[in-house]
């Protein structure tokens, strides 16, 4: 890519997943997006053309909403989490090219136009998003619609060279990816997975399918498997949202979801509990089929985990979580990244010259 120059210490960093996304601004991250098709050798494999990819991500920040926690640095951390999980587990060597590129794009669009309000309020509420898709993954389908309205024009369009064929396949794999984020199939796609796992088998679509969903999945509830200082401002992020719409739910006489309801969640009751029943289960069964992720060590801890744990056993818990991901290159010190090039000329802040950032001893 002749109008960008990222260091070779950043781009090893941005395959690990202990990543801190709080050091960049968003013109920096649309740069880190391009290094992640590039890297992937996207770029060649699928005749991106690069005006083309930077457009597409630009389209993408605009209809991501300014709001607490499902923003555009909300898919970037989704989205390096995925690119993370790829290189630690050697997916490149297991499924094709065209499957990564399904999952990757996933990511990044995964979220697009969230509202800030979930799936219970759009139904309850009944919404025009709730009555255009009859309740079911209102946000969700809605993610997708919002993905393909920006693929089917020319100029953003980053498949646009590709085979009829090979595109039907991304775009069904990429509905079938997003859909899958829709937690109230959370048991649905877990048992499928835990079903096939004594089978698996790379060579089976089917089976990849199943995967890629829930790699999806581990992405998007990735963050408190992140370093503490990367994790807990996310926490923020999120009860903040979760706050905004049950007090909207109880302005506008609504059933208000009881984990968000600023008078009854704590920090530690919303952590133990989503780590143990959503989390945990997701990274553990993940690592059944990648043994090099070491998740059980903390397996005991877990079995004696209360809801109303105290904070320290909370805290130790997702310390012990977050040694999954702390798998990464230790010759990697405090590098000192130089990014160079355009993003897009519509965005304000795109001129990156010698930009120095200080990351954190991994």
């Amino acid at each position: 890519m002749s109008s960008l120059e990222v260091s070779e210490e950043v781009r090893q960093y941005l395959k690990t997943p202990t990543f801190d996304n709080w050091q960049w601004e968003d013109a920096e991250i649309m740069v880190l997006l391009q290094v992640m098709y590039t890297d992937l050798d996207f770029i060649s494999t699928f005749n991106i053309e690069l005006d083309v990819l930077q457009q597409f991500l630009y389209e993408v920040y605009r209809r991501y909403n300014n709001i607490p926690f499902h923003n555009f640095k909300h898919c970037f951390c989704v989205t390096q989490m995925m690119y993370g999980l790829i290189w630690l587990i050697d997916l490149r060597s297991k499924i094709d090219s065209i499957d990564l590129l399904i999952m990757l794009t996933s990511a990044v669009c995964h979220d697009l136009d969230h509202t800030g309000y979930n799936n219970a309020y759009q139904i309850n509420a009944r919404t025009e998003l709730a009555l255009r898709y009859n309740d079911i993954s209102p946000l969700e389908n809605h993610h997708c619609a919002v993905a393909f309205e920006i693929l089917e024009k020319s100029e953003s369009n980053i498949f646009r060279n590709l085979p009829t064929e090979q595109y039907k396949r991304i775009r069904e794999g990429i509905i079938k990816c997003i859909l899958a984020t829709d937690m109230t199939r959370h048991t649905e796609i877990l048992n499928k997975f835990k079903a096939i796992l004594p089978v698996f088998d790379f060579s089976n679509k089917d089976h990849r399918d199943v995967l890629m969903m829930i790699m999806i999945k581990v992405s998007d509830i990735s963050n408190e498997a992140r370093p503490m200082d990367v994790a807990e401002p996310w926490l923020d992020c999120l009860l903040q949202e979760f706050f905004n719409q049950s007090d909207m739910e109880k302005l506008e006489g609504l059933p208000v979801t009881p984990f968000m309801d600023r008078d009854k969640v704590t920090k530690p009751s919303s952590q133990t509990g989503f780590i143990r029943f959503v989390l945990f289960p997701l990274f553990i069964e993940l690592a059944n089929l990648f043994p090099c992720l070491e998740v059980r060590t903390f397996l005991e801890d877990l079995t004696c985990l209360e809801l109303r744990s105290p904070p320290c056993v909370s805290q130790k818990i997702t310390a012990r979580l977050r040694t999954f991901v702390s798998q990464s290159d230790s010759s990697i010190k405090r590098p000192c990244s130089i990014i160079k090039g355009l993003v897009h000329p519509k965005m304000k802040i795109m001129s990156l010259m010698t930009h120095p950032h200080v990351v954190p001893n991994l």
